[in-house]
């Protein structure tokens, strides 16, 4: 492989089908991850996690050459931070990985290079990148084009939207917003949407804000619903009937690393002006709560009506339907909420997208549902849809399989 165009900073959930998107169109990618295995399933052209026609671009891209992935970057005249922002207590954003995937590429920088941020971040994070370059690279002053173009992907669907969806690309001038323009016009076929990199920080967290507060409306329905003795389901599509009403559809909370974390990011950042925002978060994240006391509640008062303990079926792990991705999901907070009231009742732990896990035993979805006495489905995974109903057996459906 000659010296690549492309480094990527991160090879996970967006890092890896970018890079495996860019390598398809004839661009070489160096891609850097931190964990030697992932480094090394790619290198074989495998990859380390569940996507759709991700695995067969990337075997393609490593066959011919197109792709290489190592744990150090190298020189090349793109760098792309794909890392994860995580929050730390308090739900204040942390950019420490975006900031350590810049000082790993910060001695390869040269004139006229392009740096461009994905990752989610607080507004302002671009602007502070382009301080903390220049102030350890003074001789790169102004010389670099500096832009933030956040991925808006739905997992499950990944390799398709990443050629079809729009983008935002804001630059921190008029000139980096071209060039990096100019960059992604060579794989994308959505329209590309030129602003400045404070607006297009912003434009990220309110996508997933948005999406936060009108499922909050959804879920706060379900808990309204059930006190009333109302099918929150029959509600909504009622409600829905109307030709300016779209009420989403309630679950057992929000997960995953957008719609569940960017909302903290304004929050954080503006207390006082972001009230409804933060409600949203406070109402999606006590759903989960609710759910695994109605757990703990159906639990109890099958042992007062049969005399013994029941056999309970969680059914999902994942923070929607139909992925293998964990990542702040509700349903697998709710198994761990439940379990850690276990009093000697047997359990059927359920994720039909993942072969093992380190924490929970995992049983077949056929198995669990045939065994248990409750079952408690909390991801609306497709399988589950094949299950029939049985009055014999408690139902708690906080995602609709039934509905």
């Amino acid at each position: 492989m000659n010296q690549p165009e492309v480094v990527m900073m991160g090879l996970g959930y967006i890092g890896l089908p970018t890079a495996a998107l860019i390598a398809q169109g004839g661009t070489q990618v160096h891609g850097v991850d931190i964990n030697q295995s992932v480094v090394d399933t790619i290198n074989k052209g495998k990859i380390h996690i569940v996507e759709p026609d991700l695995g067969e671009s990337v075997a393609r891209a490593v066959e011919n050459g197109m792709l290489k992935a190592a744990t150090k970057p190298v020189e090349a005249n793109v760098y792309l931070i794909v890392v994860p922002t995580p929050f730390k207590d308090k739900n204040e954003p942390d950019i420490s990985f975006v900031k350590s995937a810049t000082k790993a590429i910060m001695p390869f920088l040269k004139k006229g290079d392009m740096y461009i941020i994905e990752s989610t971040s607080p507004v302002g994070t671009t602007e502070k990148m382009m301080h903390y370059i220049y102030e350890e690279r003074p001789d790169l002053n102004g010389s670099l084009h500096i832009a933030y173009c956040p991925e808006r992907v739905l997992p499950g669907n990944v390799m398709h939207e990443l050629v079809h969806n729009d983008r935002v690309i804001g630059g921190i001038d008029d000139v980096s917003t071209e060039k990096a323009v100019n960059f992604y016009s060579q794989y994308v076929k959505g329209e590309l949407h030129k602003t400045n990199a404070r607006t297009a920080e912003m434009c990220k967290l309110v996508e997933n804000s948005s999406r936060d507060v009108q499922i909050a409306f959804a879920n706060e329905l379900s808990l309204i619903c059930d006190k009333a003795n109302i099918n929150v389901w029959e509600l909504i599509s009622l409600a829905n009937r109307h030709p300016r009403v779209n009420i989403l559809q309630p679950g057992s909370g929000v997960g995953g690393h957008c719609i569940a974390v960017d909302p903290y990011f304004i929050v954080s950042d503006y207390p006082m002006e972001s009230k409804i925002i933060g409600t949203a978060r406070e109402v999606n994240n006590y759903k989960s709560f609710w759910c695994a006391e109605k757990v703990q509640n159906a639990k109890l008062q099958f042992e007062l009506e049969h005399g013994r303990k029941p056999k309970i079926a969680l059914m999902g792990l994942a923070f929607k339907p139909n992925i293998d991705d964990l990542r702040e999901s509700p349903a697998k907070y709710i198994a761990q909420k439940v379990l850690q009231n276990a009093n000697n009742e047997e359990y059927y732990i359920v994720e039909p997208n993942i072969k093992e896990h380190n924490v929970f035993k995992l049983t077949a979805y056929q198995e669990a549902y045939k065994e248990a006495d409750i079952v408690v489905f909390l991801v609306a995974h497709k399988e589950f849809s094949t299950l029939k109903a049985n009055a014999q057996k408690i139902i708690l459906d906080f995602c609709g399989v039934f509905k």
